[in-house]
């Protein structure tokens, strides 16, 4: 399945001329982006979230902790 996303300044002009070109391809859908402001960008955050702090995301280290100690010698292959 293909979205064809048409902006919403531009839908008057261009969603009508899509979907006529695109209505014999069942695998196209053409649609109006809606979206008042975009949810990652720092400055669209709603006002319940800024009012405060703004949350920032908290970036852990997951890996596995290292094992105390230092590794005993390897043992030599004398041939």
């Amino acid at each position: 399945m293909i979205y064809s996303v048409v902006p919403k300044a531009l839908a008057d002009e261009l969603y009508p001329k899509l979907v006529k070109h695109y209505e014999n391809d069942e695998n196209v859908t053409v649609i109006v982006d809606r979206r008042e402001f975009d949810r990652r960008a720092r400055s669209g955050r709603s006002s319940a979230a800024s009012a405060e702090q703004p949350q920032r995301r908290v970036v852990r280290d997951r890996r596995r902790a290292r094992v105390p100690g230092d590794l005993p010698p390897l043992a030599r292959a004398d041939a």
